[in-house]
């Protein structure tokens, strides 16, 4: 597990993002922070983490995609956090009923370095221009390491059969999510915290010029 510090400013507010499998913070650098400091976790072929979140005034923890379940194997960090808000994920990413449907999923694994070279991409953005604006600023780790961390997260979530323990707050859910359908992440959530369906793909963030946007659709 990696983590980077997109700003580090002695703010009062701090937000804590864990991205989805195969991304890094590159694709997320055109977002403000403003008055947050904001800590940037990725890369889950080892899920290890530890920082101090204590000297915050406000805490947000924000979670998308493969993110959202990574970040509740390590919910005891987060417990005291303001808002935990999951994006277009649940934690239990790979399931019929409530993530991803087995059979795709494992497509998606047998054949990650193709994927990984274009098509999971373009699946992951809505239109074309999203995909065209994600070229200008692509993810730079290496596809072994991608393709690595997709069979360690599978392997992490065949291992992981707990009942699911109320921790999120919110749940923003895209329409036209190419990886995640729409229906099984409401399918989850409904029971779980409040949620709010968006006009977007998998990745929604250019819809949001800044963390703070995010945070104030969960309210």
């Amino acid at each position: 597990m990696q983590h980077i510090w997109l700003n580090k400013q002695n703010n009062k507010n701090l937000i804590v993002f864990f991205a989805g499998w195969s991304f890094d913070f590159k694709p997320f650098e055109f977002l403000e922070c403003e008055d947050n400091d904001v800590l940037f976790v990725y890369d889950y072929n080892e899920l290890n983490f530890a920082e101090d979140f204590e000297k915050y005034e406000k805490k947000y923890l924000i979670t998308w995609s493969m993110g959202t379940f990574v970040a509740y194997l390590l919910k005891d960090l987060f417990k005291r956090f303001d808002k935990k808000i999951s994006i277009n994920g649940t934690p239990y990413p790979v399931d019929d009923e409530f993530g991803i449907p087995f059979k795709p999923f494992l497509l998606t694994l047998r054949h990650a370095r193709t994927g990984l070279e274009g098509k999971f991409y373009q699946n992951i953005f809505s239109n074309d221009f999203e995909y065209e604006r994600y070229l200008k600023n692509p993810v730079a780790r290496t596809i072994d390491n991608r393709e690595k961390e997709l069979k360690v997260l599978y392997e992490k979530i065949k291992s992981t059969s707990d009942v699911y323990e109320k921790f999120y707050d919110y749940a923003l859910i895209s329409l036209d999510d190419k990886i995640i359908p729409a229906k099984n992440q409401i399918n989850f959530w409904q029971k779980n915290a409040k949620y709010l369906t968006i006009e977007s793909g998998h990745f929604p963030f250019y819809n949001f010029e800044k963390w703070n946007d995010i945070i104030k659709l969960a309210e």
